[in-house]
C-alpha cells in the first residue's frame, strides 16, 4: 500500500491523505495509468 500511495503522491503531488483514504482498487488503477503515462513519455522522446 505504501509503495502505491507514494507512486500516487509523488507523481500527481495529491496530500497523502487524500490517496491513502482511496480503496485499493482505485490506487490501484491510478496507478496504472501513471505507469502508461510514463511509458508513452518515454517512449515518444528522441
Amino acid at each position: 500500500m505504501y509503495e502505491e500511495v507514494a507512486y500516487i503522491a509523488y507523481h500527481f503531488h495529491w496530500p497523502n491523505d487524500q490517496v491513502m483514504n482511496m480503496e485499493h482498487r482505485e490506487r490501484r488503477r491510478w496507478a496504472t495509468e501513471i505507469s502508461r503515462i510514463n511509458e508513452t513519455l518515454n517512449n515518444t522522446r528522441p
